[in-house]
Formats: C-alpha cells, sequence, structure tokens
C-alpha cells in the first residue's frame, strides 16, 4: 500500500479528487494507531504539496475523495460538507430484497448519546437470490442500492440499513456475521461492500458545478459478477 498512486479523478488549482482504495485510512487515527499508510500522506507524496481532506469516508470504503490544495480551500469546502450543500451517492451491496424506492429518517446517537437528525434516500437497482443457504434459509438474496443520504452522520449508511435489517455485505460493525462469513468463504471477500460513487458541489471558487464520478473497485465488480450482478 504504501507504493500506491491513488487514481486521481478531479484535479483544478483549488482540489484534487481520489478513487480511494477499499480498506485505506483518509488520515492517521487513535482508532487505527497500528497503521502507517493514509490516503493524505499518499497524495501529499505523489502530488509534491499540501493536501487536506474535505471529508471523510470509512476506511473500509472506496470511493470519491476530496482534497483541498490550501487552507482557504479548504474552509470553503468544509463550509459545504458541514451546510450539507454538497450531492453524495453511494453504491452498496445489502442482505435481502429492498423496495424500489425508500427512506429513512431515523435518528441516530452521538458518542454523548445526543441523538442528530439523519436521512437517507435510496433505491434498488438490482436484486439476486442465490442458491446458498444461509442461517435458517435455503437461499439467500441481496440489493444493489444507490443510496443518496441527506445528512452526513457518522457510519450514517451503515447504520441505517443495519436498522432497516438490510445489512451492508462486509460490515464487521453493523453487519450481520453469517452473510458476511458466506461471502468471505465463498468469494474471498475481504472488506466493505460500500462504494462513494458521486459527489456533486458548487465550486466555492469559479462558481461551476463540479460533479465527480468514481468507477467502482475491482474487488467490488468481481463479487457482483460473481453473484449474477454483471
Amino acid at each position: 500500500m504504501q507504493d500506491t498512486v491513488l487514481p486521481i479523478l478531479y484535479q483544478d488549482e483549488y482540489y484534487v479528487a481520489i478513487n480511494k482504495p477499499h480498506n485505506l485510512l483518509v488520515h492517521r487515527s487513535s482508532i487505527a494507531a497500528e497503521e502507517s499508510v493514509f490516503a493524505l500522506q499518499l497524495l501529499r507524496d505523489q502530488l509534491n504539496c499540501w493536501v487536506s481532506p474535505c471529508h471523510r469516508i470509512d476506511r473500509k470504503t472506496s470511493g470519491v475523495l476530496l482534497f483541498a490544495l490550501s487552507p482557504e480551500a479548504d474552509r470553503a469546502m468544509k463550509t459545504q460538507f458541514e451546510n450539507q450543500q454538497t450531492h453524495k451517492k453511494y453504491l452498496a451491496l445489502v442482505r435481502g430484497y429492498l423496495p424500489e424506492l425508500g427512506m429513512t429518517d431515523r435518528p441516530l446517537a452521538k458518542e454523548n448519546g445526543t441523538l442528530q437528525e439523519a436521512i437517507t434516500h435510496f433505491r434498488c437497482l438490482k436484486q439476486v437470490e442465490l442458491e446458498i443457504e444461509v442461517s435458517r434459509y435455503p437461499t439467500s438474496r441481496y440489493s444493489l442500492a444507490e443510496i443518496t443520504p441527506e445528512t452526513g452522520r457518522m457510519h450514517q449508511i451503515r447504520r441505517h440499513f443495519a436498522q432497516l435489517r438490510h445489512y451492508l455485505i462486509g460490515d464487521k460493525t453493523y453487519g450481520e456475521c453469517k452473510h458476511n462469513k458466506m461471502f468471505e468463504q465463498r468469494f474471498g471477500l475481504n472488506t466493505m461492500l460500500l462504494h462513494a460513487s458521486e459527489l456533486k458541489f458548487t465550486h466555492p471558487f469559479t462558481g461551476e458545478t463540479i460533479e465527480i464520478q468514481a468507477p467502482l473497485s475491482d474487488e467490488f465488480s468481481r463479487i457482483l459478477a460473481a453473484i449474477g450482478m454483471n
């Protein structure tokens, strides 16, 4: 990972966006003190300049990650994220058959227990039923979801889908262990199937609408092909 060249999706004099690989931390964190390689460090060395992440995505989530190239650009973009002025889309493989369209607005608790408003919209792109017994059921069903979070709470998508019992495949914290184990044993999955596929925002300095899209990782694509969701 130390020699990884991060795929650049967008770059101008103010910002650069990468397609972050699965299993790469955005920056140093006390919860993963053993790690020594981070997206921030890799991109800084790759571009040979100062960079700062404008937002975060989970370690095991792949996809669009935006960095600022100056403190001024960083402040301007972080304000947009804090004020929910950006538009984000994710793709996830989840347990069960999702409805065609749906949303959940269950509040989510912060670490201190305070409840925060949280809104997540989703639609079902594909469904598949596998002739594989998991738990007490003779077959197993999965959906490919396109997810649009309206708010940006900690682990919002993972927690909301766990509340709906449509657990994300590969999520070791909020997911369902039997389905995770099946994907590990049958398909060799070693990450969480959540991908930040799109980021849209108004450029703070040019006023342009910027839309950045990230292709699925090889691992996500491989799993979809293996279960017949090409």
